[in-house]
């Protein structure tokens, strides 16, 4: 297994989505997760951006399409959130 490059940083935000299921459960759709989790964040005092654009380059060429980070946390971590049906 590899190691986690940022691992007290992972940790906190491993912990505080874990903070949102435990509370919300499963069911919602990704935006009220999202929503919750930038509570947390707000609470705890952490850095993040949400839906921070950034320009995709591909072979020397700009995509017309950019790529939405959900979250941008400590300014070095992307954190995407998905929700799926069981």
């Amino acid at each position: 297994m590899s190691e986690i490059i940022y691992k007290e940083e992972s940790y906190t935000i491993f912990g505080l989505c874990m903070e949102v299921h435990n509370h919300l459960g499963h069911g919602f759709s990704e935006i009220v997760y999202k929503d919750a989790l930038q509570h947390e964040f707000n609470l705890h005092g952490i850095p993040y951006e949400r839906e921070k654009e950034y320009l995709v380059e591909y072979k020397g060429e700009i995509l017309q399409h950019k790529f939405y980070a959900d979250f941008v946390v400590f300014d070095k971590i992307i954190l995407e959130i998905k929700c799926v049906r069981a």
